[in-house]
């Protein structure tokens, strides 16, 4: 029986019951009035394994950080294709950011993550940086739509700040904030489709306009 394997297993265990404690205890009691003590109770473990593996409650919160940063790195977003309807490619796009919205755990951990950040902004600007370089993809997608004449979008990244806040009224801020379910297959359509045609209603170019059309013709 290899032992240090074991060990191993056990040990990324307790390092996940204390993180999974730490994110109830901060989403109950906030951050301030989270202690160690509090959070070892709750996973059932020393404090001095708590500190073993964390060695202060700072720490212990930049580990969640990171644990939302590597939930949210779903791989490359698609890239933007010339030969294809600009319609299909913002739903394909659209469906991939919301079934990362659509995760229980994200969720959780942005909650954390965001009244950490009302408290204490210094605390988790860092994150905040990085979540914006990560929604940075849909900013290329629609500066290369621009690029091509298919899109009139002279500022790309205000275009995409736009798109992204239309799914998030309904597929991230109700359930951050308010404790709403997630979203059924059904309405994540329905929000990603609406969310689409608004944008292309109000940014693509059609074919009087000196564009391409969805053809891209």
């Amino acid at each position: 029986m290899d032992t240090s394997a074991t060990h191993q297993r056990l040990t990324d265990r307790k390092r996940a019951a204390i993180i999974g404690a730490a994110i109830e205890e901060f989403l109950a009691a906030g951050y301030d009035a989270t202690s160690m003590d509090r959070i070892a109770a709750r996973a059932d473990v020393s404090k001095r394994t708590v500190y073993n593996h964390f060695p202060s409650k700072d720490a212990l919160f930049a580990a969640i950080l990171h644990q939302l940063w590597d939930a949210s790195r779903t791989g490359s977003l698609p890239a933007y294709r010339g030969d294809a309807p600009l319609r299909g490619q913002l739903l394909e796009l659209l469906a991939r950011k919301l079934r990362l919205l659509n995760d229980a755990s994200f969720i959780a951990l942005a909650r954390v993550a965001i009244a950490a950040a009302i408290h204490s902004p210094e605390r988790a600007r860092d994150m905040v940086e990085r979540f914006g370089e990560r929604e940075e993809d849909v900013t290329v997608w629609i500066r290369a739509a621009a690029a091509a004449g298919r899109l009139a979008a002279p500022d790309p990244a205000f275009a995409s700040f736009q798109l992204l806040g239309a799914i998030k009224a309904s597929a991230f801020w109700p359930q951050v904030t308010m404790g709403q379910p997630p979203l059924d297959e059904a309405a994540q359509k329905r929000v990603a489709e609406s969310a689409a045609d608004m944008f292309l209603a109000y940014y693509e170019r059609k074919q009087d306009d000196g564009g391409k059309d969805e053809n891209g013709c």
